[in-house]
């Protein structure tokens, strides 16, 4: 099934995204090791243990924020984006910690024409991610370019 067409989104229209993800320690170090990111606070267990508040590694942001967004995709964006134009006021106000499930729900923002494309629109999404307490781990505003719904001949 594809995501919506921009026809078919509404300013304020929430999706509550089906699919969940526990988040693992092999999620963690290998993407912290694929982005070549040597941060100590995702890689060294008894570093944090010893030397930060959490004393436990945390989850690397930019999975988070990939995690975020590609759990998304199924009912906004599949089969009908364009393209992502970008990631705004992106934020984290708690970390993640391997064994945490992933929640997502999107918000449509922001709706206007394209003024190069009479085919497609650019859409506004904030995207907020929860942890399996519901606490407010992440949340970002996503601009893309969506499809508009084909026009019969």
């Amino acid at each position: 099934m594809p995501g919506a067409f921009f026809d078919d989104l509404k300013v304020g229209q929430i999706f509550q995204h089906p699919i969940r993800r526990t988040i693992t320690e092999a999620d963690n170090v290998w993407f912290t090791a694929i982005t070549h990111n040597p941060a100590l606070i995702h890689l060294d267990e008894e570093y944090c243990r010893e030397h930060t508040e959490f004393g436990q590694r945390i989850v690397n942001s930019a999975f988070t924020l990939g995690l975020m967004t590609g759990i998304s995709v199924n009912e906004t964006t599949f089969g009908t984006a364009v393209a992502n134009l970008g990631w705004d006021e992106v934020r984290f106000p708690k970390p993640l910690f391997h064994g945490d499930t992933l929640r997502v729900e999107t918000e449509v923002l922001e709706l206007r024409e394209s003024k190069s494309r009479p085919n497609a629109g650019v859409v506004v999404f904030m995207h907020r991610g929860y942890n399996q307490k519901n606490e407010l781990v992440a949340h970002c505003k996503r601009s893309g370019l969506q499809l508009k719904r084909p026009v019969a001949d």
